[in-house]
């Protein structure tokens, strides 16, 4: 009896050990899942739109300087000063647009920055879970994961999730591949 609850106990913590280090990949999974069914409210859980909104924001920005650091206000205080007039002058890049249920599916999908056309009314929706490619580790730690997916061409989106819990991780950055964000075309009095 003795060596028979030992074996379970031991089972117990192999499997616990297993779904710690498992639980981003079914984050990731889950995410996937809910994005390509459209389930808002379970994105709601899977994702901190707020971090996620503020990562995608100086990637969809134009001007070189965009992902470089505000200098600091001890350091240069024209420059800080400047730097927060520049950014107060110019429209925040639409991020909301890679936000929608079918541009995160688009997104874990691998289509990139092209993601955000699927935000478009009377877009195509994305491709199902089975066509999509597999996501692949590209940091694994006790804290944050980072899980890539590459598209036809070899870009990777990379998406980073944060832990919340002991099993629970939420989607906190994503980082797109290099390259110009696609323009979407204007509407037309068909649309």
């Amino acid at each position: 009896m003795r060596r028979i609850l030992l074996n379970l106990f031991v089972a117990a913590i192999i499997v616990a050990v297993l779904g710690f280090f498992a639980a981003p990949g079914v984050a990731f999974f889950a995410l996937r899942s809910a994005a390509q069914s459209g389930d808002v409210h379970g994105l709601q859980t899977l994702v901190d739109f707020d971090a996620v909104r503020r990562s995608l924001r100086p990637q969809l920005d134009e001007r070189p300087g965009a992902q470089v650091p505000a200098p600091a206000f001890l350091e240069d205080p024209i420059g800080a000063v400047r730097r927060q007039f520049e950014d107060a002058s110019r429209p925040a890049p639409d991020a909301d647009a890679y936000l929608t249920p079918a541009a995160l599916a688009a997104l874990t999908g691998g289509e990139g920055r092209h993601a955000s056309e699927r935000s478009r009314t009377g877009a195509v929706p994305p491709p199902e879970q089975a066509e999509a490619p597999w996501p692949r580790p590209r940091y694994w730690g006790v804290n944050r994961a980072r899980m890539a997916v590459a598209d036809e061409a070899g870009s990777e989106t990379i998406f980073t999730f944060e832990r919340t819990g002991a099993y629970r991780w939420v989607l906190v950055h994503i980082g797109l591949p290099d390259g110009g964000t696609p323009v979407a075309p204007a509407p037309t009095a068909a649309d």
